[in-house]
Order: structure tokens, then sequence, then C-alpha cells
């Protein structure tokens, strides 16, 4: 193969002759810049191509940003219940400067994303600002030259959906209807935030918005919110948003937008409420790209794989969003290492039943596997162990009881079937249990590892000594 400059958003240029590689993946999220940092580790020779920013969604305007402004809202929400610790602040004394936070976010997100241009760079990642347009399983187009390849891989993600209702457009262009990327760069706090739809983004949104004394309203479709969660883990969460005041509609369908007011249909009635600003959260659509010489096999969810994650297309793979198959960037990272591993000539399959996912909310929710409705509607003969954290040390200690850890077995082998943790740092838990079942490791080998006293990961013991028998510190 031969080598050629490396090109960071067009600084230097290359020779037509020399635009040569063994893969080229378009698309710099998790999905593409894993995949194509993997790929240098075992040698082959790599472009990456991005039309917007290296890092993608997630870095740039979703999983990050996010994150930075829950960490703000967490804090002064410690600052409005500091007297529970003993501590005494004047509480009007204490204020949100909201451009400071947005500003705060912005510096974490170009560090991180700077962070992963580097990664490539020092990698010998070739790196093309441009639109990649495929013209054949061998050949890509960008910025007006063609550059030849082995394999192409697509990991061009995802984006907001913006459903056809009457006055969306409208409001949406008069900047009264927010998507996710708008709401995290406003100049100033509304004072109130209807969101429409009750799935993850919004929920994570209406989180951030409501710590910051803001009244959100949520109206979701479905007759309720966070529908593939299990049932006690979103009933539980339910009952924390509303001591925050989130006002949750279900079962009501947006029917229509005019400027700052939204109508909803819920039992046969049409009700309007007014908001300063409206984000709509109803979901993420593949970005699937056309291609004018040749058709990829597709569903409703996405570009078709099978388990290597090639595409219909020999020499043409689909990571991460555009593919549908699991929403989320860590499993886009798993499927960039993945595929690129089954070019390589080794073989690697992701388990997409043994994916995490977690919501980031005050208390935060993870899980991995499957749901207790999802066990008894495929008659699995289970049995369940649920810890509560208002028995674990830790969770006394530091104020923040309110969850549990629960776990679904195998009854026979105790194999983990499934595993819900409602807790403040739950997302940092999970990850055990991914590891446990990753290894086929049963309850009784996760209630024998000793873990470290105090923390909240001992509840994860004493729900698995709940499996196969009686947890410690539970009547």
């Amino acid at each position: 193969m031969k080598k050629y400059d490396i090109v960071i958003f067009g600084i230097s240029k290359p020779k037509k002759e020399d635009l040569i590689c063994d893969i080229a993946v378009i698309g710099g999220g998790p999905g593409g810049y894993v995949a194509a940092i993997r790929a240098r580790h075992l040698g082959a020779e790599v472009a990456i191509i991005e039309k917007q920013d290296i890092g993608g969604v997630c870095l740039n305007i979703g999983c990050i940003p996010t994150k930075a402004l829950i960490k703000s809202a967490k804090v002064y929400k410690q600052f409005m219940h500091s007297e529970e610790y003993g501590i005494e602040v004047d509480k009007a004394a204490v204020k949100v400067n909201w451009p400071a936070v947005v500003n705060r976010k912005d510096g974490v997100v170009k560090k991180l994303t700077g962070g992963v241009k580097t990664l490539l760079t020092k990698n010998g990642v070739d790196i093309y600002q441009g639109f990649g347009n495929v013209l054949s399983p061998t050949t890509v187009e960008v910025n007006g030259e063609t550059l030849t390849t082995n394999n192409i891989i697509l990991a061009t993600g995802a984006s907001p959906v913006i459903p056809p209702i009457p006055g969306v457009k409208e409001a949406y262009e008069k900047g009264i209807i927010l998507t996710s990327k708008e709401a995290l760069s406003l100049s100033k706090l509304p004072k109130e935030l209807v969101i429409i739809g009750g799935g993850v983004i919004g929920i994570e949104f209406a989180t951030i918005f409501s710590q910051f004394n803001v009244e959100v309203t949520i109206i979701e479709m479905m007759d309720n919110i966070l529908v593939n969660i299990d049932e006690e883990e979103r009933n539980t969460y339910l009952r924390s948003l509303k001591k925050d005041k989130v006002n949750v509609i279900t079962s009501a369908a947006v029917t229509k937008v005019d400027d700052n007011t939204v109508t909803y249909n819920k039992d046969g009635k049409d009700i309007s409420i007014k908001a300063e600003k409206i984000l709509m959260s109803v979901g993420m659509r593949p970005n699937v790209p056309t291609f004018e010489n040749f058709k990829l096999e597709t569903t409703k969810q996405g570009i078709t794989v099978n388990e290597r994650l090639e595409t219909s297309v020999k020499g043409i793979y689909a990571i991460g969003d555009v593919n549908g198959r699991v929403m989320l960037a860590h499993a886009a990272s798993a499927q960039g290492i993945a595929v690129v591993n089954n070019i390589m000539g080794k073989t690697d399959i992701v388990n997409f039943e043994r994916i995490p996912a977690g919501i980031y909310g005050f208390p935060e929710i993870a899980m991995v596997g499957i749901t207790e409705q999802a066990a008894k509607a495929k008659n699995l003969d289970y049995v369940v162990s649920k810890f509560p954290l208002a028995g674990n040390g830790k969770a006394l200690a530091e104020g923040e009881t309110e969850g549990f850890v629960k776990i679904i077995a195998d009854k026979k082998y105790g194999e983990i079937l499934g595993v819900h943790i409602l807790a403040a740092n739950a997302t940092e838990l999970i990850g055990e249990i991914v590891a446990t079942m990753e290894l086929e490791g049963t309850a009784s080998e996760l209630a024998k590892a000793v873990h470290p006293h105090p923390t909240i990961s001992e509840a994860i013991m004493e729900a698995a000594q709940g499996i196969i028998g009686k947890a410690i510190h539970r009547l």
C-alpha cells in the first residue's frame, strides 16, 4: 500500500496518485474513530472522512456535553440541599451563571475532541474534512479527489427526528423548537420548557433544566416514559422526577404547535400548554447514505448487516447508529473494533444482548440483559433478587439512598439474565455485571466475590446473595 500525507482539515494536500488505503472510514464518531485507530494498531493504512466535527454527535452534541451540564446541575442541587449534610449556606446568594455553565461544557468538549484528533494523527490515521461520496465498494470521492480502498466502513451515525406535526417546521425556524443540539447552547435558561418525547434524551434534558428551576413538562405519546427499561426501575424514577417538579404527561399525542403553544390530545380532549422553549426529542433516525451506482439492503432501523457487520455489498461494513442495532456510543465503539478485527482476518462477534445502557439522571439508571417483564413474556424459569440502597452503609453516609440493585437470574443454574441498577453512580457499577456476564459467571460467583466496604457496589453482592439464599443486610 502507498503511504500518503496526513490531511487535517485541508491543511496539507495529498497527490492524487497517492490516495490509496486499506480501509476508508466514513464518519468520525465513537464508531468511526475507534475503528480507524484499531485498524492502525493492526497495521492497516487508514483514511477517515468526516464532514463535520471529529467525535460525532456523542462527543460534540450528545453524551459528553450533556454529562457536563448534568454535573453542573448536580453541584447546584447539592448547594440547595447542603443543610442535610450540616453545611449552612445563604441559598439566596447561590446563583446559576448559565453562560459559565455552557462555557465549561464547551471547554470539556473542546479538550476531548482535540484529544481524539491527536490520537488519530499520532496513530497515523489520515483525516479528510469533507463529504465522503461512495462511488463504488472500492472508491470514495472526497473534496473532488478519489480515494481507492479495499474496504469501506460506514459510521455515519444518526440525526434527531423532526416529525411532520403542523407548525413544528415554522417554530423550529423561529428558534422556539429545539433539538438536542440547540438545547446545549442556549444563551439563557428558559422559564418553561416543554419536552416532546419521554425517551432517554428527553429525560436527561428534563433532569438538567428542572434542577436549574426551569418549569419542565414532558409529553409522551406512549402510556409511559422510558418504555424499554425495567418497570420497577421506571416507577421509582418517576417518583424522583415528580419530586423535582417535572410534569409528566403520558398517552398524549401532540397534534400541532403554534409558536410557543403546544397542543396535544389526551383522552379525546385537545389541551394546550405554553412554553418559552420546546425540545423535540422523539428519537433518532440513522443517516443512511444513498449511492448512485449500487444499493445497500436496509430496513426501517437502518442498514442491514450480518454478524460480521458487513452489509449486503461485499467490502462495505456499517457500524453504530447507522445500522440501528443499538444506538449507543459504546456499542458503536465495540462494533468499530469488531469490524476491523474481522477485516484483518480475526473473528470477532458483538453480543448485542450484553451491551449495557445508562440514563444520567438523579439518580442514574443502568441496565444490561433482559427486564423482568421480558423474562415473563418469554416464560423463562427465573428468580429475582432486589437489594435496596437504604440498606447500604455508603449510600446512607452519602445521603443517596434512593434506588436499588435488581438481579434476574436463571432459576436452575443461576446464570445472570439481566441486572437493573438505580443509584447515584449506577452507570459506574454496571461494568462489573457486564464483565461477569461476558465470563458466563453466575449469581453464586457474584455473591462470593468479596466487595470492598463501605461501597455502593456491596449492594450488587447482596442482591446476588438473595438469588442463592438471603442477603445479609436485609430482613
